[in-house]
């Protein structure tokens, strides 16, 4: 299934932060993380078991194959980043942080995972792999 080029709709929110990008591009963002790898993000919502704050909102980033993939491959979660009485208010507490406050949960999840070992950008990945060079090296 082909994906579906739908115009950005400015009216719905601030295209600056993670919210608002899904509510005026109607798709969720995406990151290429530090390991070379490709990521979309979602605001996830669930109960947190305590009764002052029943809801807890975090982000789930889901891993993408290699360049042209289109099954996940894995995940990363951060842990909750709010809580609030309602599955909205968390929701929308979470969804105005910046694309940039997003990519770097995403940098240092992917850090963490790594054991803090210095993770690969796409092109150093591809050379490792054997894929021959573009501008014509090997």
């Amino acid at each position: 299934m082909a994906g579906q080029h739908l115009p950005a709709d400015h009216s719905r929110g601030d295209a600056n932060t993670i919210g608002g990008y899904a509510a005026v591009h109607g798709r969720p963002a995406a990151f290429e993380g530090t390991d070379g790898l490709s990521y979309s993000v979602e605001i996830v919502a669930s109960p947190t078991g305590e009764p002052e704050r029943p809801w807890g909102a975090y982000l789930l980033f889901v891993q993408w194959g290699r360049i042209g993939g289109t099954s996940p491959v894995g995940h990363l979660e951060t842990d909750f980043l709010a809580e609030a009485d309602t599955e909205a208010d968390a929701r929308a507490i979470v969804g105005a942080l910046t694309l940039g406050q997003v990519r770097a949960a995403l940098h240092a999840l992917i850090a963490e995972r790594a054991g803090g070992a210095p993770t690969r950008r796409w092109w150093d990945a591809m050379r490792d792999e054997g894929a021959p060079d573009v501008d014509g090296g090997s």
